[in-house]
C-alpha cells in the first residue's frame, strides 16, 4: 500500500512525518511518540489530537508508506 505522508526533510533519509492522510483526511502530527529503524526501513508511532495513535511504515525497498490505526479517541 503507498499511503501519503508529508515529511519535513532535516531528518535523515526519509525526514520526520509532519502529516499523513487517513480515509481522505489529512491529519497533522501532534506528537512522534516513538521511531525505530526496522530490517525493512523506518517506523514511526505518532498521536494525532483528534484521531488517536497511528503507526507510519516507510519501506526503503518499495519506497512506499503504510499507515495503521493503533488506537482511536473515540
Amino acid at each position: 500500500m503507498n499511503d501519503k505522508v508529508e515529511c519535513r526533510s532535516d531528518h535523515a533519509y526519509i525526514g520526520y512525518p509532519v502529516a499523513f492522510y487517513w480515509q481522505d483526511l489529512r491529519l497533522d502530527i501532534n506528537e512522534i511518540i516513538s521511531e525505530n529503524h526496522t530490517p525493512s526501513g523506518y517506523s514511526f508511532l505518532v498521536r494525532n489530537e483528534e484521531h488517536g495513535t497511528f503507526e507510519l511504515c516507510f519501506d526503503v525497498i518499495t519506497d512506499e508508506w503504510s499507515v495503521e490505526q493503533h488506537s482511536s479517541k473515540e
